[in-house]
């Protein structure tokens, strides 16, 4: 099986949950592309949750973990607040379905991996945000996307300077 059937495998079971709780969640990482692109390996996935209530994590770590272990090694998908990863609320705006999966739509997913470019400085983060960004340019609300943000990352990465100067002739930009 590969890496990114056993994250959407992991994803299904645990989006089930969440449903099943009227909580409203998504996901993303780099299991997106891999599933745009239908490549067979993905080595992240996080799950962002509406939380009505705050978390206390342990003092040692800031993370939430939950773990899938139907599988082989099993698969630990980390679990994000809305609003602080991602789009305070998760709804119609904010979300797609891909293969029954919520995932959260590419002007979200290049928002939350670019938050996640500019402190971490990834290449992994910046492929997945060149990938989508010039395949899905069209999708994209430039509205929701951190001008200063782009205009580094573009300045570091070339190849997506096309697709965001299509973005901003499309907003008039």
């Amino acid at each position: 099986m590969s890496e990114t059937r056993r994250l959407l495998e992991a994803a299904a079971a645990l989006s089930n949950l969440l449903r099943a709780s009227n909580i409203p969640h998504a996901f993303y990482g780099s299991v997106l592309t891999a599933v745009l692109s239908n490549a067979q390996h993905a080595n992240e996935i996080f799950c962002i949750v509406e939380f009505d209530f705050t978390t206390t994590n342990s003092p040692w770590t800031n993370r939430l973990h939950t773990t899938y272990r139907r599988l082989i090694p099993a698969v630990d998908i980390e679990i994000l607040a809305a609003g602080e990863s991602g789009p305070r609320r998760l709804d119609s705006t904010t979300v797609m379905k891909i293969q029954g999966v919520p995932f959260l739509t590419a002007s979200e997913f290049i928002r939350a991996k670019l938050k996640s470019w500019i402190i971490r400085g990834s290449e992994g983060d910046a492929h997945d945000i060149s990938y989508v960004l010039s395949r899905y340019w069209n999708r994209v609300d430039i509205n929701r996307i951190p001008e200063q943000d782009m205009g580094v990352f573009v300045s570091r990465n070339p190849m997506a300077a096309p697709a965001w100067m299509a973005i901003k002739r499309k907003y008039g930009m």
